[in-house]
């Protein structure tokens, strides 16, 4: 529920459907799913690797700052133009933004790790159990923002709504910025 990429992508698509938090949580779970598994299977000391950390970073980084471009440029063109731009698919956003987050990853490699492992020693149902309740929390976070992104929309009107994406979209640029001004840091040490 930290504020981040998805959390703005929510919002921002959220504007266009009172259904894309919940599709970007689906394709966030389809990245989620199996690296808790793989972390607890030792791919978390893969993701703590300096290698590891500036690939994410650069990528992930790039990513951001090409969805914030694009939702930036859908601001100065019609309404048509502005619509197809941003209705991107959800679920693709999700995997997306998931798997190209250094800092979602780097979570997980730590704290989420040893949730994760705390979890798989009660036993593989509360490991179960422990997945599909961390996911329902960002299914239902992200499709509460999505929804009032949406009924804002009618509340705010086209102006205030076109503010709202340009916040979403200066700050999906500055998440951009971060991702690769720490992977530079961590390839320059």
């Amino acid at each position: 529920m930290a504020p981040g990429p998805v959390t703005a992508a929510a919002i921002g698509m959220g504007t266009r459907s009172r259904y894309a938090g919940m599709l970007i949580a689906v394709g966030h779970g389809i990245v989620e799913f199996p690296l808790m598994v793989l972390i607890v299977l030792g791919l978390g000391r893969i993701l703590k690797l300096s290698t590891a950390q500036i690939i994410i970073g650069l990528a992930g980084g790039a990513f951001l700052l090409i969805m914030a471009i694009q939702m930036l440029k859908s601001l100065r063109a019609e309404e048509e133009q502005q619509s197809k731009t941003t209705k991107s698919t959800p679920v693709l956003t999700g995997i997306i933004l998931s798997a190209s987050n250094p800092y979602f990853l780097l979570w997980w490699a730590t704290v989420g790790l040893t949730l994760a492992t705390t979890a798989t020693g009660i036993g593989i149902w509360a490991f179960v159990i422990f997945a599909i309740v961390h996911w329902l929390c960002d299914f239902i976070w992200l499709g509460t923002l999505s929804w009032a992104s949406f009924k804002g929309s009618v509340l705010l009107g086209p102006r205030g709504m076109r503010i709202v994406l340009m916040i979403c979209a200066i700050a999906l640029f500055f998440f951009g910025l971060f991702f690769i001004y720490n992977a530079l840091m961590i390839l320059f040490k």
